[in-house]
């Protein structure tokens, strides 16, 4: 199938590793021009050649932290103009309730909802003139379930879906589509290492922890098992793509039917 994203422009926050990269991939092999970002020069460059490596030619970064202020206008700065915004920057950790310091829920809050607003806020309105474009929000399902071990992660994820369906509305009668993208515990490395944090014993095998994971935590999952990164950018491949023009304001999951709904 064409997704008929040949020369489309698409910026991917946080695109050197785990979904964003996989996000990058897809959406390069599909013929649009991406651009990552990245912290560090040297985790663009290796990105850069994985996805050429694969298939995607036309693949570039950006050094910048697009979870400040500064760093996302030095990422405005240097790509005034994108077709596709997918704003994938993203930070978790696990810490009980009474242990999150006001610094850690402004951290969480700057990183994973202020990066979409301020990338958001900077590219929308170029989209309506041109009446055309797409902003994807890489939530989670932890923005409709709430994870105990992690309140204030779960917290931004909510932000994000008030965020991206309240730009949403903006769109009326136009080309331009605000979604946002729920994926469950998706496989990385910084996921693995979770998972055993949470474990009872960490001498187990990562398929054993993983396991016990699903059982003990999230025992709702149909899939019980982790998502490929792959998996999700799959989804968010297609919604980038003009074919996707029905779908505007929405919470798409993928999320391995965890989330124990039909809303």
């Amino acid at each position: 199938m064409d997704l008929q994203l040949t020369n489309q422009t698409a910026l991917v926050t946080g695109g050197t590793a785990g979904i964003g990269l996989e996000i990058a991939r897809n959406l390069a092999k599909e013929g649009a021009r991406v651009f990552i970002t990245g912290r560090s020069q040297a985790t663009l460059d290796a990105a850069i050649a994985d996805i050429k490596a694969s298939g995607g030619a036309k693949i570039e970064g950006i050094a910048a932290d697009a979870g400040t202020a500064e760093g996302a206008a030095a990422v405005v700065a240097a790509l005034p103009e994108v077709d596709i915004l997918v704003n994938n920057l993203g930070i978790y950790e696990p810490k009980e309730f009474e242990d999150i310091a006001d610094a850690d829920w402004t951290r969480l809050f700057e990183v994973n909802v202020m990066s979409g607003v301020r990338l958001s806020r900077a590219y929308f309105q170029g989209m309506l003139a041109r009446d055309r474009g797409r902003i994807i929000f890489i939530s989670s399902e932890s923005g409709l379930s709430i994870p105990g071990e992690m309140v204030h992660y779960g917290m931004t994820k909510s932000a994000q879906l008030a965020v991206a369906r309240g730009l949403a509305q903006r769109t009326r009668g136009t080309n331009v589509t605000v979604n946002s993208v729920l994926p469950g515990p998706t496989r990385s490395p910084g996921v693995v290492e979770f998972l055993r944090n949470l474990a009872s014993d960490q001498s187990k095998s990562d398929a054993e922890i993983e396991a016990e994971f699903f059982a003990l935590h999230r025992s709702s999952s149909l899939l019980q098992r982790m998502l490929e990164a792959s998996e999700v950018a799959n989804l968010v491949t297609y919604v980038a793509s003009p074919l996707s023009s029905g779908t505007n304001g929405a919470s798409l999951r993928v999320e391995g039917g965890l989330v124990n709904s039909i809303a």
